[in-house]
């Protein structure tokens, strides 16, 4: 423990998790389910931090993944909702059955109106380090436009408080919807630049992002398009996020109010090995 063994172990397999050192040592943002302090506040403090490197050594997943997002949960807008929802993002080819496959906001005459894309990632507790997005080309309009914005911004955090979280998914259909007063951002990116190509545009983190509570926001900033009947749309084909979640053996639990989380051993999920 005092040669901080787990830590090193965290590190050497997750190198992702170096960012968050400072985070979980000294701004404390990761509490241990059933931990109890008995002895020197210094002795405890080692005791708990090794503890939590044990967990993320044994709870983080073995591999990076793309598959970071669970499910979609609201847009800013949305023009029309039965074909262009938020949805046919999380699709990854760009038509389905023939038909084209992407969600679309609602016209605008100002391109700089801005719009977001929330989502619910796999876990409470990830790492995250990348974010992939592929913008629309309009293949039936005329001069078939990329309806791209011109820069991209990410933010995670988490709901407000755990009893607004059932009004994150609300029944809505077209229009604009704003879900700003049940959530709190504690990571906002840079802007990433995109460009008006009809591809999967990859924007890689600084750093990667501890993100506690599992909600992430897409900004799309700029509309670079004026569409045939003098609005100005932004369209999107496909998000993907990529990191390092926990598996499901572990659990974060959000504290309410706070950055923080609880993490969980979910032992009836195991059957092989112990609790770390």
């Amino acid at each position: 423990i005092v040669n901080g063994f787990s830590k090193s172990l965290c590190l050497r397999l997750f190198p992702e998790t170096s960012s968050a050192i400072k985070a979980i040592e000294e701004n404390n943002v990761i509490e241990i389910s059933g931990f109890e302090t008995s002895g020197s506040e210094q002795v405890e403090k080692l005791k708990k931090n090794h503890r939590i490197f044990a967990f993320l050594a044994r709870g983080l997943a073995p591999s990076l993944t793309n598959g970071c997002i669970k499910e979609a949960i609201s847009a800013s807008s949305t023009d029309r909702f039965m074909e262009e929802n938020i949805h046919n993002t999380l699709i990854p080819e760009d038509r389905v059955d023939g038909m084209a496959s992407y969600w679309s906001s609602i016209g605008e005459t100002d391109p700089e109106v801005p719009e977001t894309l929330t989502y619910k990632l796999v876990s409470k507790l990830s790492f995250i380090t990348e974010i992939n997005i592929q913008p629309f080309q309009v293949f039936y309009d005329h001069g078939v436009p990329i309806c791209s914005a011109k820069a991209v911004r990410f933010r995670l955090g988490h709901v407000r408080e755990s009893k607004y979280e059932r009004y994150l998914f609300g029944d809505y259909t077209a229009g604009r919807r704003s879900i700003e007063d049940l959530v709190v951002w504690s990571y906002t990116s840079e802007k990433f630049a995109m460009v008006q190509e009809n591809c999967l545009q990859k924007f890689k983190l600084p750093e990667p992002v501890l993100a506690i509570g599992g909600l992430l926001q897409i900004e799309l900033l700029g509309r670079a398009e004026l569409a045939w009947n003098d609005l100005y749309y932004l369209c999107v084909t496909h998000v993907q996020v990529v990191g390092r979640p926990l598996t499901d053996d572990f659990e974060a639990e959000l504290i309410d109010h706070s950055k923080k989380c609880i993490l969980k051993y979910n032992p009836e999920t195991v059957t092989s090995m112990g609790p770390p």
